[in-house]
């Protein structure tokens, strides 16, 4: 299978302090929740262990996609 290729603005984009962020669609593409607390997890954290995961809810770090 061939890697999939990253389109920018699409698959993700570079934040202010210039570190690169998944964008949903490209979090959805994949399939599963990575466990990695990515900001815009569509599954709701599913494999962030449950305290952390709360809190990332609680706090509503969940954003719209930019």
């Amino acid at each position: 299978m061939k890697p999939q290729e990253l389109i920018k603005d699409i698959h993700y984009y570079f934040n202010e302090e210039g570190y690169i962020v998944f964008t949903k669609q490209y979090l959805l593409e994949q399939g599963t929740c990575c466990g990695m607390r990515c900001l815009h997890c569509p599954y709701n954290y599913e494999n962030v262990p449950l305290q952390l995961r709360n809190e990332l809810l609680r706090a509503g770090i969940k954003k719209e996609n930019p």
